[in-house]
């Protein structure tokens, strides 16, 4: 009774870890369709016309959400970060990056080749797991500054979503209240995930396994990465 009690309690703490795993599994295999805006809201974008709140909010939570490529860079600018202050500032330092240039990009009508903003994308991924992993200090003797470079690539994450929605010719009527109402959806998205992240990893930290499997969980990520970087590039080439 005593011995299935002790293996009961392990399997609990080892819990957080495979919902882990199967977060990053899950991520892995839809990196390449990061950004991606589902057929029906497509339409619904290019349709409306006039102010609507609520169903913006909804499709900007939507979009964060399953946004794979917001989650895994989110999933890596947290890994090591333990203080709630720490994980505050640089949530809103890539809040703020992406604030701006979705709204601006959106109001301006400016864009990127969406192939191009979505394989710097990856790279922004690929840049946190390396940097998770210590390689910028042992390869060239420093560490870069990794609340500038959040932001930096906050502003990336905000013009690849600009640079879809002007794709849908969103209508001028409503736009700006619309744009806000999912500019906070996609921050309330990102708190969901961002919440849901924390309390795994809040788990997993706690656990003996942590240290021995971080390293693994960075490559996982870096592999991701390279995935949406190498999936991107070949259809710009492509198209």
């Amino acid at each position: 009774m005593k011995r299935s009690s002790i293996e009961g309690r392990r399997k609990l703490r080892a819990l957080p870890v495979l919902l882990l795993v199967a977060m990053l599994g899950l991520i892995s295999l839809n990196a390449a369709f990061a950004h991606a805006v589902a057929e029906g809201d497509k339409g619904y974008i290019k349709e409306i016309t006039g102010i609507h709140l609520l169903p913006f909010t909804y499709l900007g939570a939507k979009h964060m959400v399953t946004g794979y490529d917001h989650i895994l860079f989110l999933f890596g600018v947290i890994f090591f970060l333990y203080r709630l202050n720490d994980i505050a500032i640089y949530v809103s330092l890539f809040a703020l990056g992406h604030s701006t240039t979705m709204l601006l990009g959106v109001y301006f009508n400016v864009g990127m080749n969406s192939y191009i903003i979505d394989a710097i994308i990856g790279l922004s991924v690929v840049y946190k797991a390396l940097d998770n992993m210590g390689a910028y200090q042992r390869w060239f003797g420093f560490q870069p500054n990794t609340k500038a470079a959040t932001l930096i690539f906050g502003l990336f994450h905000g013009l690849g979503l600009s640079t879809k929605i002007l794709e849908y010719n969103i209508s001028p009527d409503g736009l700006v209240p619309n744009l806000l109402a999912f500019n906070l959806g996609v921050e309330l998205g990102q708190l969901t995930a961002l919440a849901m992240i924390l309390i795994a990893m809040g788990y997993w930290r706690r656990t003996a396994g942590f240290w021995r499997h971080a390293y693994a969980a960075n490559v996982w990520m870096l592999t991701a990465g390279f995935v949406l970087v190498g999936y991107q590039l070949t259809g710009f080439f492509v198209s």
